[in-house]
Order: C-alpha cells, then sequence, then structure tokens
C-alpha cells in the first residue's frame, strides 16, 4: 500500500465518522499548527459553503492542503497553488473533489441550454472552463431529466478537472508518473454527507 493509499483510506474513514455523527474533537489553535503546516492531502474542491472540506473528512486544522473555487476549475493559479503544495510539503495525494446541485455546473447548464450563449460578468470566466467539460453531455442529452443530467455533468467536470492537472503541470505530471504523486477525484453528496470516489 502506497502513501496515498494510506492516506486516502484515513479520509474515507474519516468521511464516515462524520456521515456517523462520530467526528474527533479537534485543537484548531495548537502552537505546533501555529508554527507550521504538514498536510497530508491536496483537496481542490468548490467553494460552496455547504462542502466544509475539514469537517466532512473528520481532519483538523493542518492535515488538509484545500483549494476552493467555484465548479472546482483548473486554472493556472489552481495548478500553481497544487504544484506549491507538492513541492513545499511532498503531499503524495491531491483529490479535485466536487459536488451534488452544483452552482457553477447549473450556471454552465443555462448557458448551453439558452439561445444567448453568455453569461454576465465574471462569472463567464468560471463558466467557460466549466463548458468543454461538459457540452458533449448536453447535445447527447434526450431524456436526461434537469438533476441528472447536472449530476452527470459535475463527474465529468471532476474527470475533466484531474486530466487537466496531469496534463497542464510537468510537476505533476513526473510525479505522478513516478509514483510519488497519486490524482484522483471524487464529490459530496450534499443529501447523504458522503463522499463517493470516481475512477
Amino acid at each position: 500500500m502506497t502513501e496515498a493509499d494510506t492516506i486516502l483510506t484515513a479520509l474515507i474513514d474519516g468521511n464516515d465518522r462524520f456521515r456517523q455523527g462520530r467526528s474527533t474533537p479537534k485543537l484548531w489553535q495548537g502552537a505546533e499548527t501555529l508554527q507550521s503546516q504538514n498536510p497530508k492531502a491536496i483537496i481542490l474542491g468548490c467553494s460552496d459553503s455547504r462542502v466544509p472540506v475539514e469537517i466532512i473528512f473528520d481532519q483538523g486544522p493542518g492535515d488538509l492542503f484545500v483549494i476552493r473555487v467555484a465548479g472546482n476549475i483548473v486554472a493556472p493559479s489552481q495548478i500553481g497553488s497544487v504544484e506549491f503544495a507538492v513541492l513545499q510539503f511532498n503531499v503524495p495525494l491531491v483529490i479535485v473533489m466536487g459536488h451534488t446541485r452544483c452552482g457553477a455546473i447549473n450556471a454552465t447548464l443555462d448557458v448551453l441550454q439558452s439561445a444567448e450563449r453568455a453569461t454576465a460578468g465574471s462569472l463567464g470566466s468560471i463558466v467557460d472552463r466549466v463548458l468543454p467539460n461538459i457540452a458533449h453531455l448536453v447535445s447527447d442529452a434526450t431524456d436526461s431529466d434537469s438533476e441528472t443530467l447536472s449530476h452527470l455533468c459535475m463527474q465529468a467536470n471532476v474527470g475533466a478537472a484531474v486530466s487537466q492537472l496531469k496534463l497542464g503541470s510537468e510537476v505533476l505530471a513526473a510525479r505522478a508518473e513516478s509514483g510519488e504523486l497519486s490524482i484522483c477525484g471524487a464529490f459530496y453528496d450534499l443529501s447523504k454527507g458522503e463522499v463517493v470516489w470516481l475512477n
């Protein structure tokens, strides 16, 4: 079992404790945490307020290096943040995590399904990064209801983000190729409090 596998198992166990209401007490202002950080995993997740990453994995301060952006998109600043944590702290595990009922996914679906194909303001920069990841699902959709389509699009967006991290960074690609780094996808089910892991 690799170090990444061991950490992943610990996060799965933490999510199980969270779902069962057995989360462990945390000391949020410990002197050791204030002096330095040694995160064991990097989470690139959505900024949705209903997805508090440390809490749903039952982790304490300093345990996770969390990058949050609407739609868990991959842009240069997110890649740079992941590279920083990998190089600075030698983190062996990166998780891209979407969630059900994602506003960024639904905003992109609205654009794809409308005649205008435009989004006002800076939200467009988020939509523009999600759109290529899900457009094929919208064009192929026939009988899918809106919730099912949103769910499929969210998963496709996570998968695309995993690929973009691997392809968009020589640092991450080299570490993944050597086995030093594992990059995987997941989503958080808002209704169940469960983190579901993707291939």
